[in-house]
């Protein structure tokens, strides 16, 4: 019998994988405007996305993630297509992120070297291709690591970040921005008003991820539904107040969106004569972030897993080495991921490739979840018979499904114009590259399905 992973770890598989201090930098750089579009993306997309997740998983335990829900709503080539874009999605997330990690780690040695290319891919290819190894232990070796990862590097520091905020702000210290009933709510008739929609939404992309552990639980349709909500909430909590830490102590003009965590702990370490704990935290956050890659790595691997063994990939990616594990999916991934890592080299700042990466890599995840709430709507009613274990109530799944709609398409219209405090070259440039990279990442589902029916016939 395959050993179970516990409620326990099962939450803080869900809040490591989603719940990180990456993006906090990026959302902080929208000040005054972070409540209103904190609440506006909980309630169009995160808690939709936890309680479609959760009813799906529950309701379909005996096998979990996006490409079997896609699968049975609307066949192998749309699952092909959601299981594609959730793991090509990672494949442009992963830079961004690792640089997070290379940019923090510099406070090690030079703050400055966060600002280099160089260092940071250095440091990028290192981290990701020792994280391969790892998940090629087996899910319960890099569970372990994980729990053990996040309860240190990222539950603590992001705790101890908001109390520091708080005592910062109730303390007397100058605020950088203001929050009035006047600015509270943004202009909304104006497209910048909405670029802030990306880093948040960011923040809160990954909870349907854990649904591929559904068959490593115990009691799936119980437990599974009880973690995500546990692990909502203090995601939610977590990353607004976070967020808003950063906007009181640094100023926009200032802030580095690969180490403006590290800014602000830099602030309040200097005012509260703490400054030998920077080695500390710096060394925690890392350690926090590399727990976070550890369930992204592996996830999005074991769901391309189930196209492979549906016959859209050649036999070749199907293979598992001993521990169970996609292992030649694996070892693609961070090829590919180190061709990404190379492009570093050709942007002008690493803030502007930084924030196209993201806004790309969410876009290309909002349309996959498109797929996911058009799918809950499809099997509501074409699996009637399912167990009730878990079941959103009355028109729930219409709700949350069309609210986590509105959000989605918000986010992919506003990823197309970039923010006018982040140099990414001109307008129009920006665009170019967008609608390039759409087209790079989505382009291969053509070859995909075109190996899938000459094995057909």
């Amino acid at each position: 019998m395959n050993k179970k992973i516990s409620f326990f770890s099962l939450v803080i598989l869900i809040v490591a994988g989603i719940d990180n201090m990456r993006n906090l930098p990026a959302a902080a750089l929208f000040g005054s405007s972070l409540p209103f579009f904190f609440m506006f993306s909980a309630i169009v997309f995160l808690i939709p996305t936890a309680l479609i997740s959760a009813e799906l998983s529950a309701a379909f335990s005996d096998k979990g993630g996006i490409y079997h829900w896609v699968n049975m709503a609307f066949g192998k080539r749309w699952a092909m297509a959601a299981i594609w874009l959730q793991w090509i999605n990672t494949m442009v997330w992963y830079p961004s992120f690792l640089s997070f990690i290379a940019g923090v780690s510099a406070y090690l040695i030079d703050p400055a070297l966060a600002e280099n290319k160089t260092y940071l891919v250095t440091v990028i290819l290192s981290v990701f291709w020792g994280l391969t190894w790892v998940n090629l232990k087996g899910i319960h070796t890099s569970a372990l690591i994980n729990n053990i990862f996040a309860l240190i590097g990222t539950i603590f520091p992001l705790t101890l970040l908001i109390v520091l905020g708080g005592v910062w702000f109730f303390g007397g210290n100058t605020l950088q921005i203001q929050i009035t009933s006047e600015n509270v709510i943004p202009p909304l008739t104006q497209t910048t008003s909405w670029v802030s929609l990306i880093a948040i939404m960011a923040s809160f992309l990954g909870m349907e991820l854990s649904g591929v552990h559904v068959n490593d639980i115990h009691n799936p349709q119980r437990n599974f539904p009880r973690a995500v909500f546990v692990a909502t909430l203090f995601i939610f909590v977590s990353m607004f107040l976070g967020s808003m830490s950063i906007a009181y102590v640094i100023p926009t003009k200032d802030m580095s969106l690969v180490s403006g965590v590290m800014q602000v702990f830099s602030n309040f370490f200097d005012a509260f004569h703490l400054r030998p704990l920077i080695p500390v935290m710096t060394l925690l956050i890392v350690i926090g972030s590399i727990g976070t890659t550890i369930n992204w790595l592996i996830s999005p691997a074991k769901g391309l897993l189930h196209a492979a063994e549906f016959g859209f990939l050649p036999p070749f990616f199907a293979k598992k080495n001993h521990a169970g594990v996609a292992s030649n999916i694996l070892l693609m991934q961070a090829i590919l991921v180190s061709v990404v890592c190379l492009l570093f080299l050709l942007e002008p700042t690493v803030n502007g490739f930084y924030w196209f990466l993201t806004a790309l890599s969410t876009e290309l995840y909002m349309i996959m979840y498109v797929l996911m709430f058009l799918a809950a709507i499809c099997l509501h009613y074409k699996h009637v018979s399912r167990a009730k274990s878990f079941k959103i109530p009355g028109w729930g799944v219409w709700t949350a499904s069309l609210l986590g709609l509105i959000g989605c398409t918000a986010t992919i219209i506003v990823s197309f114009f970039p923010p006018e405090n982040v140099s990414v070259g001109s307008p129009m440039k920006y665009v170019y590259m967008i609608c390039i990279g759409n087209v790079l990442t989505i382009s291969p589902l053509l070859l995909f399905y075109w190996y899938k029916k000459r094995q057909v016939q």
